[in-house]
């Protein structure tokens, strides 16, 4: 792994540099936005976790930055893996091509390695930065656009689904939005699961409301009690044949699908508007199947999850697999050469996995990059081999390997970190 260049120095950052990091985070995300108003935003950062690069002759001027969310309880396909969520990455435009991106990611990685977390997960700025670091594009998302009174199917027990709404506020709302989201198990699901995320997530700030309104919450309840949420904001248009209003979905959690079917209904058919926009959808999301007409609905594709593997056994051994598996995988990794090599794993379907290095002859071949994208079971080893990213040693390991590394709920993230 790269180095730090000469005459830069890595350093833990400390929260009384805040102002530089948001200095440095607004010149490499351009933004219209003064740094005295970001400076009253609670900031995100967990600031054991956060890291920056100074020139040693200035030590005062930070050039690049990155830091991590830790997510000590992710979602993998049967199972739960303390993972990074790698973040507020950033080189200033004056100091870009001198490796400091690389030199970050490697002390990302070895921070990995020193706090126990087997797996590295990101929501790329730019898709096309990170698969040369070995991510593997683990999950996508969904955006959907629908015109108001776009009708639904129906499922039992909605009707005894209460809806009502509310101003959202961190005070009033924290504790049911961090219950609910956390109870989800899709593999990717990451939570907010520090105070700073969790605080951040429901700050209502006007820089974040880009015209719209305040945040508002749709609140769905059963015999009394909670059972799903929706966060939205609604923007008011007005055209010469009357209202067009859009509904902003930002995060539908729901128990049930009787609690999504009540959720939607209602978030469908709010007066003065035209239509709505769904928040970040796994590629199986009810919504998509409650839809009668979902020709009807725009729908939009973009990357979501990427997945780096940091511990090739402990990973692998963390998830569970849909199917009997015995496969020997000749693993490529350039930048951490223990993954590399030839790994047996076993496991019997939906039970404890094995992950062993093995001289036996190998079943598949494939890059880290690979292997992560396969990991949360939504992205097919036969998708990757029909891409020539996979290349298949023995006759039937691809068709049994992509049946066993698969899930039956497919991955998914609902927020960008």
């Amino acid at each position: 792994m790269a180095p730090i260049p000469d005459t830069f120095d890595l350093v833990p950052l400390t929260r009384d540099r805040l102002p530089d990091v948001l200095e440095l985070d607004m010149w490499a995300f351009p933004t219209g936005d003064g740094i005295e108003d970001m400076l009253k935003l609670p900031s995100p950062l967990s600031w054991d976790r956060t890291f920056g690069v100074v020139e040693s002759a200035h030590p005062e001027r930070l050039v690049a930055l990155h830091a991590s969310y830790p997510f000590a309880h992710c979602p993998v396909p049967g199972g739960r893996v303390r993972a990074a969520g790698l973040t507020w990455v950033g080189v200033h435009p004056q100091w870009r091509r001198r490796g400091l991106l690389s030199a970050m990611i490697g002390t990302h990685f070895a921070h990995c390695q020193q706090w126990g977390e087997p797996v590295s997960l990101l929501t790329a700025s730019e898709p096309a930065i990170y698969g040369r670091f070995g991510y593997g594009l683990a999950t996508r998302r969904l955006h959907l656009t629908m015109k108001r009174g776009a009708a639904l199917r129906p499922v039992p027990g909605s009707d005894d689904i209460s809806v009502r709404f509310e101003t959202a506020s961190l005070d009033r709302h924290g504790e049911l939005v961090a219950r609910l989201h956390a109870a989800v198990d899709r593999p990717g699901w990451v939570t907010r699961e520090t105070p700073q995320l969790a605080t951040m997530w429901l700050t209502d700030a006007p820089i974040f409301r880009e015209g719209r309104e305040v945040q508002r919450i749709a609140i769905a309840e059963r015999g009394g009690e909670k059972v799903g949420y929706a966060l939205f904001r609604r923007k008011s248009n007005w055209a010469e044949s009357g209202p067009e209003g859009t509904v902003g979905v930002q995060e539908l959690v729901a128990a049930d699908p009787a609690v999504a079917h009540a959720l939607w209904s209602r978030l469908l058919d709010l007066d003065l508007t035209t239509e709505t926009t769904s928040g970040m959808l796994a590629d199986d999301d009810p919504l998509l199947s409650l839809l009668v007409d979902l020709r009807a609905a725009r729908v939009t594709v973009k990357d979501n999850v990427w997945a780096r593997i940091i511990d090739l056994p402990a990973a692998l051994t963390a998830r569970q697999y849909q199917a009997d598996l015995d496969v020997v995988l000749d693993v490529t990794d350039a930048r951490l050469p223990s993954n590399a090599g030839r790994w047996r794993v076993t496991a019997e379907a939906f039970c404890a996995a094995r992950a062993e290095h093995t001289d036996a002859p190998a079943d598949l071949a494939l890059d880290v990059r690979e292997l992560g994208a396969a990991y949360l079971g939504g992205t097919t080893l036969g998708e990757l081999a029909g891409a020539g990213l996979v290349e298949e040693l023995r006759p039937g390991a691809l068709r049994d390997a992509s049946v066993a590394f698969g899930w039956p709920v497919a991955p998914g993230s609902s927020w960008i970190f």
